[in-house]
């Protein structure tokens, strides 16, 4: 088992090699997964994204803020079943404020500058995940939590 500062390096690491997480949302009496270009916050509080308003994401996420964003860095091979690791964070999604979202747009444009325009336009929502839990999972058995306090 590995220490809260093992996991956070951890998971530090995978998210710096990994552009894209599934996002689950719900609403409408259905769960929905939608591919998301995300980047997470230095100390691991918070996992942004974008989506423009006009999107089921958007409605589902505006019904129901509870969220879960999956991330791994599975090569699709043989070795995945000993080698992969897959994270869940799971907490609250909402739009980034006014007073935050100048640095939180830096940050996740840092990550992924080609979507400057797309995430600049006035019909794009820059979205922040208060993560409460992240569900880290290798050898496809080997279990481990990490509670966040915001």
């Amino acid at each position: 088992m590995k220490n809260a500062t093992q996991l956070k390096t951890l998971l530090k690491d995978l998210f710096s090699s990994q552009s894209l997480a599934v996002l689950a949302t719900y609403g409408s009496g259905q769960t929905y997964g939608s591919l998301v270009a995300f980047a997470a916050t230095d100390d691991l509080k918070s996992l942004l994204f974008a989506t423009t308003r006009d999107t089921r994401k958007f409605d589902n996420l505006t019904l129901n803020p509870m969220v879960a964003l999956v991330m791994d860095n599975r090569a699709n091979q043989e070795t995945d079943f000993h080698q992969a690791i897959a994270v869940t964070a799971t907490g609250s999604v909402k739009e980034a404020g006014a007073s935050e979202k100048d640095l939180l747009l830096k940050l996740y444009l840092s990550r992924h500058p080609y979507l400057k325009e797309f995430v600049t336009s006035p019909t794009c929502a820059l979205l922040k995940v208060d993560v409460d839990t992240y569900y880290i999972v290798n050898n496809f058995q080997n279990v481990m939590e990490l509670h966040i306090k915001q």
